[in-house]
C-alpha cells in the first residue's frame, strides 16, 4: 500500500527513513506551535485556540502535500507572516484579528485560483536556474542564522547588531543552553559523517535529555521571567472547547480595508522560495530547474492557509524546516504524512511537545544550513551575469531575514545586470514582469 502510494522504491528511499526523517521534521518544527500563540496573542486572541488552530492548520496544510504532490514538505503558519499579522496589520495598522483573518482567508481564495491557473507554476519556472540555487544556499544561511539565534548562541548587539553570546554571564541559563547546542551541533555532525542512520533526529533528542541533565544537576536553571523554562516534558491536556473562540471569525466581516495584496505577495515569494531550495537540496528539480507536480505542491499550501484562516490562525505555508526531514532523508510524501499526524497528536498533546527547547532544535537547523549551502558549489561562477544575482539573493536572505526580500534582490539584479550586459534574450517576459513588481513593491509597500 506505501509503496503504491508514495513510490518509495522509484524515490530511493524507504519507510523506516521516511519515518524517522517525518519525526525529525516535526521536531525542528514544533516550536511553532509555542511561538505562533504568543505572537498572535499580541493581537488579542486567544493563546490556546491559536495553539489549536496552528496544530489543525499544519495537519490539514502537511497532509494535502503528501497526498496531493507526495513531497516531503511539511507547512504550518509561517514566521515572519505571524509577525506581519500581529505587529502590522493588527498593530501598526489598527485593524482587529478578525480583520486580518479575513485578508488571510481571500488570500488564501486567491491563491487556489492562481495555483490551478499555472500562474504560481510560471513564476517558479521562470526563475533561472542559477538564481534558484542561489536561493537553496541562502535558504540555507538564513536558516542556519535561526538555529544561532534559537540556540541563543548569537545575539543582538548595539554596536555591531550581532554578537556571540557572553557564556560565563548568567551561565545556568543563557550560558548553558547555548552551549548545549553548541555540543548538540557537534552531536549532529559527528553522527552524520559516521553515517548514522537519523542523526539529526538523534541529536535533538540527546541535546534536550543534557539539558534535562543539567537542570537535575543544578547546572541550569529555570528561570521563567528570563525566557528559561523548566527542560522536563510537561503533563496534561489542551482546553479544545477554546477553538470555538476563533473558529469561522474570518466570515464575520465585510471585504472593506482588507490588505489582501500585502499578505499574498509576501507568502508567495517565501513559499516559492521554500519549495525551490528545498527540492534543490533534495535533487527534486529538473535538468531545467523545474519541480514536477508542482501545481500539486501550490495546491496544497493553498489550500492549507485557507483552512488556517478558518481555523484562526495566520498564513500557513511551506516551512524551510522540511529541509531537516529531507537532510534526514525524507523524499516521500510519506514522511509528510508522519509530521502532519504528530501535528495532530499535539492538539491534545500539544503541553509535552512545546516542551522542547530551542536550544535542542538549534543544532538541527545550523546543521541542515551547512547542507544547504553546499549547493553554491554548482553555481555556474563562470558567467557573471549568472553568478552575481545569484550571490545577491543568498547574500540577502540572512541579512534581510526574509526569503521573499533575497528573491526580490535577485530577480531585479538579474534583469538590470542581464539587460545592460546585452544578455537580455535569455530573460524570459515573466522575468521583466516580476523585476517591476518588486520594484513596485518597494515604493508603494
Amino acid at each position: 500500500m506505501l509503496e503504491k502510494w508514495f513510490k518509495l522504491k522509484e524515490n530511493n528511499t524507504t519507510a523506516k527513513t521516511e519515518v524517522m526523517a517525518g519525526i525529525t521534521t516535526f521536531m525542528t518544527m514544533a516550536y511553532i506551535l509555542a511561538v505562533n500563540p504568543t505572537m498572535l496573542a499580541a493581537a488579542g486572541m486567544d493563546k490556546t485556540a491559536v495553539l489549536i488552530a496552528t496544530a489543525l492548520a499544519s495537519f490539514i496544510g502537511t497532509m494535502a502535500m503528501a497526498l496531493l504532490a507526495n513531497y516531503p514538505f511539511a507547512l504550518a503558519p509561517g514566521m515572519g507572516l505571524n509577525a506581519y499579522f500581529a505587529y502590522t496589520v493588527c498593530g501598526a495598522m489598527g485593524y482587529s484579528w478578525q480583520v486580518a483573518l479575513m485578508a488571510v482567508f481571500v488570500e488564501g481564495l486567491v491563491f487556489i485560483v492562481l495555483s490551478l491557473t499555472n500562474v504560481r507554476e510560471a513564476i517558479f519556472n521562470a526563475i533561472p536556474l542559477n538564481l534558484k540555487k542561489g536561493v537553496s544556499v541562502g535558504i540555507g544561511l538564513f536558516i542556519a542564522f535561526i538555529g544561532l539565534q534559537n540556540g541563543g548562541i548569537v545575539v543582538a548587539n548595539s554596536s555591531t547588531l550581532v554578537s556571540y553570546v557572553d557564556f560565563t554571564s548568567n551561565f545556568k541559563t543563557a550560558g548553558i543552553c547555548a552551549l548545549l547546542a553548541l555540543i548538540g551541533l557537534f552531536v549532529i555532525a559527528i553522527m552524520y559523517i559516521k553515517n548514522v542512520k537519523g542523526a539529526i533526529l538523534f541529536g535533538i533528542v540527546i541535546t534536550w535529555v543534557l539539558g534535562m541533565l543539567c537542570q537535575a544537576a543544578g547546572i541550569y536553571v529555570p528561570d521563567a521571567e528570563a525566557g528559561f523554562y523548566s527542560l522536563y516534558p510537561a503533563l496534561g491536556f489542551t482546553d479544545l472547547t477554546a477553538i470555538g473562540q476563533t473558529f469561522g471569525q474570518c466570515f464575520k466581516l465585510d471585504f472593506s480595508n482588507v490588505r489582501v495584496f500585502d499578505f499574498l505577495f509576501v507568502d508567495m515569494f517565501d513559499t516559492l522560495g521554500t519549495l525551490i531550495g528545498v527540492a534543490n537540496k533534495a535533487d527534486m528539480l529538473d535538468k531545467d530547474g523545474k519541480l514536477p507536480r508542482i501545481k500539486e505542491a501550490l495546491l496544497a499550501d493553498a489550500v492549507a492557509t485557507t483552512a488556517g484562516a478558518v481555523l484562526g490562525t495566520s498564513t500557513t505555508t511551506t516551512f524551510v524546516e522540511s529541509s531537516s526531514g529531507v537532510a534526514a532523508g525524507a523524499r516521500t510524501g510519506l514522511s509528510s504524512v508522519v509530521t502532519g499526524f504528530l501535528f495532530l497528536i499535539s492538539v491534545v498533546l500539544s503541553p509535552i511537545f512545546c516542551s522542547i527547547p530551542s536550544f535542542a532544535t538549534a543544532p538541527a537547523l545550523i546543521f541542515v544550513g551547512f547542507l544547504m549551502v553546499s549547493t553554491v558549489t554548482s553555481i555556474e561562477f563562470t558567467d557573471m551575469t549568472e553568478a552575481i544575482p545569484a550571490y545577491l539573493c543568498l547574500l540577502a536572505m540572512p541579512l534581510m531575514y526574509s526569503i521573499s526580500e533575497g528573491i526580490a534582490i535577485g530577480v531585479i539584479s538579474y534583469v538590470i545586470i542581464n539587460v545592460v550586459c546585452g544578455k537580455a534574450k535569455k530573460i524570459t517576459p515573466l522575468m521583466y514582469v516580476l523585476a517591476v513588481l518588486f520594484v513596485c513593491k518597494y515604493i508603494f509597500l
